[in-house]
């Protein structure tokens, strides 16, 4: 059972996000706050994800980042989701920690696999903003430090890397690599160590700006 964390501003959203997210057999809602009760919901709740609205008064999706940050591990993925696509919060979104950012208007079946996908440790990006998402930190951070945080890869930390910056999960990593999923877990964590990143989105766009992966894919 994955159990998720809500937080919006607006009851309307809260209950039916719930409600959305309720309705799978596999996903449970353990709590439904707005940003003054994260930090609160974050201590008694032990959240496998956290789907958080952007732009809230008083506390904003970036300060609930802030606050996963500082939990023990493990800690939650967090998904921005938001109404529309602002490349400027959602690169900060990403620099906080975020695992995925997603559109409201994403279908129920969408959000419910991006919650699936984000508790299997995978990163989540809706398609509106990729595009800026990516060509924000490809302006932002220098390919030739990318190239060489990417040599301290061995050969098959490279080729996890690339699976997932592609947006493979563990289990699909090692389907594709014919390697246990433990296997796959270990050779994750080393990639992250090794790119001084906090989630698979951030290693993805280090492979990105090394050219190992096209920014179409």
């Amino acid at each position: 059972m994955v159990r998720v964390l809500v937080v919006d501003d607006e009851q309307l959203v809260r209950t039916a996000l719930s409600t959305v997210l309720g309705s799978a057999d596999d996903l449970e809602v353990v709590a439904a706050v707005d940003g003054v009760g994260a930090a609160a919901a974050l201590s008694a709740h032990r959240a496998d994800v956290v789907l958080c609205d952007l732009r809230m008064p008083y506390v904003d999706g970036l300060t609930v980042l802030r606050h996963v940050a500082s939990c023990p591990p493990p800690r939650p993925a967090v998904a921005v989701l938001t109404s529309f696509a602002d490349d400027a919060l959602v690169a900060e979104a990403l620099s906080l920690g975020a695992a995925g950012y997603l559109v409201k208007d994403s279908s129920p079946e969408h959000l419910i696999d991006a919650v699936r996908r984000l508790a299997r440790g995978a990163a989540v990006l809706s398609a509106e903003v990729t595009r800026p998402v990516i060509d924000g930190f490809l302006r932002s951070r220098p390919d030739a430090g990318a190239v060489a945080q990417v040599a301290l890869l061995s050969p098959r930390e490279r080729e996890v890397l690339v699976l997932m910056a592609r947006g493979l999960g563990n289990a699909e990593v090692a389907d594709e690599l014919h390697l246990s999923q433990a296997t796959v877990k270990y050779h994750v964590s080393a990639v992250l160590t090794k790119l001084g990143a906090e989630n698979r989105v951030q290693a993805a766009l280090v492979a990105v700006r090394a050219g190992l992966v096209p920014t179409g894919t």
